[in-house]
């Protein structure tokens, strides 16, 4: 990754079934992002256990997503596709970052606030830590961009704030990542509650399209989809918020405008219409769910790919952790 091209990192976390929403909004953009960047992709077991998981299960998820990574088209020949975990640089880094996070800010924090009003039994210390670890996940690759939505802006806030307070005293040591605000078209909302997004953890399953329901599974989700009242198929997000996020859901998959869906279905009735976007949806999802099965079978060539990312990733990341210790004087012993 010595190229003339910027560092682009991104990470999902190995927790719950991945939906169609995270397919739309991360996954399937890493394709093009992997040609116009040097990419680096990682699995976050290490965010994941802020939440207590079920360790074979975790496992189980963590060899899944990362062989779902290379079904949406992530190519490890261009990009480094590794586990966070295999690189001890993510841990030594954020115990020095801890060091410039003020505790004021980690508690302000939104995702620490929800997290611990729905964990109310485990409030630990790595869930308040989660954005320190996230800027030792950026900054470790002198990281440029940074894909982020809505919800992880303030991670984002923090990493540059982190970088630059030790640049500040220590001298330039991390580039200041910057986000890379992506125009993924649809917001992708619950099925069963339109008002709310579309989400991997959502308490009723039936609200959730996700990327391992088979194609029976994923049409009865659509018909039983809520609509509105009225029966004409019309984008108007504020009045017909059911059907303007099932026309979102068939735009995303095929590549239409509103306009032409709109256009498409007229005269239709809504029975018609959640047929057709369930279908369009299943037939997406057919292919990468194909190649995702055969990727597990083959547990050899995950391995292998995951060891090579591994070794790569390292590489990069010590050079940043050397460059960390001595700026803040750790003493280290010549060969």
């Amino acid at each position: 990754m010595e190229g003339a091209k910027k560092i682009l990192y991104s990470a999902v976390q190995p927790t719950n079934n991945l939906t169609i929403g995270n397919y739309i909004g991360t996954l399937r953009g890493w394709r093009e992002l992997q040609e116009n960047y040097d990419a680096l992709f990682a699995v976050a077991n290490m965010h994941a256990i802020t939440v207590r998981q079920d360790p074979a299960e975790l496992r189980a998820r963590t060899l899944s997503l990362a062989a779902l990574f290379l079904a949406c088209g992530v190519d490890p020949d261009k990009s480094i596709v590794y586990v966070q975990s295999h690189v001890k640089e993510h841990a030594e880094l954020c115990w020095v970052l801890n060091t410039f996070a003020y505790v004021g800010e980690m508690e302000r924090m939104t995702q620490f606030k929800d997290k611990s009003a729905k964990h109310t039994e485990n409030i630990n210390m790595g869930l308040m830590d989660y954005p320190v670890l996230m800027a030792a996940d950026i900054l470790l690759y002198q990281t440029d961009l940074v894909p982020v939505g809505l919800d992880q802006r303030q991670h984002l806030e923090i990493a540059r704030d982190i970088a630059q307070r030790f640049n500040n005293i220590y001298s330039p040591t991390f580039k200041v990542p910057e986000g890379l605000f992506l125009k993924v078209g649809a917001k992708i909302n619950d099925l069963t509650d339109p008002s709310k997004k579309m989400s991997k953890s959502a308490e009723n399953p039936n609200g959730s399209v996700f990327l391992s329901d088979d194609r029976d599974t994923v049409i009865r989700k659509f018909k039983r989809a809520v609509t509105d009242s009225g029966s004409e198929i019309k984008y108007d997000p504020s009045e017909k918020p059911g059907v303007s996020n099932l026309l979102e859901i068939y735009c995303a998959f095929t590549g239409k405008n509103i306009s032409e869906a709109e256009a498409e279905f007229s005269g239709l009735g809504y029975g018609e219409f959640k047929l057709a976007v369930g279908e369009i949806v299943a037939d997406k999802l057919a292919p990468i769910q194909g190649e995702w099965k055969r990727l597990l079978d083959d547990r050899a060539y995950l391995d292998g790919v995951l060891a090579a990312g591994r070794d790569k990733a390292a590489g990069l990341a010590r050079r940043t952790l050397s460059k960390v210790y001595r700026k803040i004087g750790f003493y280290d012993i010549k060969g």
